[in-house]
């Protein structure tokens, strides 16, 4: 990526597939995975609240789609930015939750101090609100994490160029939102990986279990977690024991993990191989997008930073 112009980006869905299944393939891939793990669980002990907040897919869904509509507001328009109806609008289009969800969720980022009221605003026909600047921190110190992810994995520089010109970030966010919240193999994962993130702190939890796995390769169809224990992951997320093993419950129920020597003196779980390679397939998507947006951004922005 040092030439002297960037590559042409297939903008094909086919494209775009072939693109993934070469992401998930790359034997680098899963390290890096836990390593952007780790980094959510850093973003959790700094930000707890939005952490736990987001934690469930259909909400971080919605936090990517209000931010995204506040990077593209314009401060000429009052009826831009994040609002009530244009949040509706992309919810609309893709049936990401209801309109009663949608509009409690704005009333939880209010209640949060999380948004406000765009000053000055004198519309009567809407309320413009704005990320507050805890928001906007861990919003950019989380793009900033996949883009460090995304160059360890093919030694580029990304976050070099993104510190050097923030404008990246910028157009980049509504870029790869836009293409995660229509994109049904990212917004329903598969069955194995919903368990988790369609429950509510469930992408904690599953964040800190990848984070854990010993073996990147399987050993005779399994990856092996040891020392996980429910009662640290309950204190270190502020969650019951009951929501935290009803969360592993379910997938243990499918056959996607299970514990060896359960009532010994060592606690191992064990994950299956199609377990870990779902979670692949389905981070990779978001990689994929984001490098996709990364890549339009430059190009909207002008730098040579390829």
């Amino acid at each position: 990526m040092n030439g002297k112009h960037p590559p042409a980006i297939d903008t094909t869905e086919a494209g775009f597939s072939a693109e993934v299944d070469r992401f998930a393939a790359n034997p680098a891939l899963f390290p890096v995975l836990q390593q952007a793990a780790r980094h959510m669980i850093e973003l959790y002990d700094h930000f707890p609240r939005i952490a736990r907040l987001v934690a469930a897919q259909q909400k971080w869904l919605l936090t990517q789609a209000a931010y995204a509509l506040h990077l593209q507001r314009d401060p000429t328009d009052p009826l831009s930015g994040i609002t009530a109806a244009r949040l509706l609008e992309v919810i609309a289009a893709t049936g990401l939750s209801s309109r009663n969800t949608a509009t409690a969720f704005l009333a939880e980022l209010r209640a949060y101090k999380l948004v406000r009221d765009v000053a000055g605003s004198t519309s009567k026909r809407s309320r413009p609100l704005e990320p507050t600047e805890t928001s906007h921190e861990a919003m950019t110190l989380w793009f900033r994490g996949q883009m460090r992810s995304l160059d360890l994995i093919d030694r580029s520089n990304r976050v070099a160029q993104l510190e050097a010109n923030p404008d990246i970030f910028r157009h980049a966010q509504p870029l790869a939102a836009k293409r995660l919240i229509a994109d049904p193999a990212w917004r329903e994962p598969p069955l194995s990986i919903s368990c988790f993130v369609w429950t509510e702190y469930g992408g904690l939890i599953l964040d800190d279990f990848v984070s854990r796995i010993a073996n990147a390769e399987p050993e005779d169809g399994r990856h092996w977690v040891e020392n996980l224990r429910f009662s640290e992951l309950s204190s270190h997320y502020s969650l019951s024991r009951t929501h935290v093993r009803r969360l592993f419950a379910r997938a243990e129920a499918q056959g996607w993990l299970g514990w060896q020597d359960r009532n010994g003196s060592r606690n191992r779980i064990w994950a299956t191989a199609s377990f870990v390679d779902d979670y692949k397939r389905w981070q990779s998507i978001k990689f994929c997008a984001l490098e996709r947006a990364y890549k339009e951004a430059v190009l909207l922005t002008g730098p040579d930073v390829f």
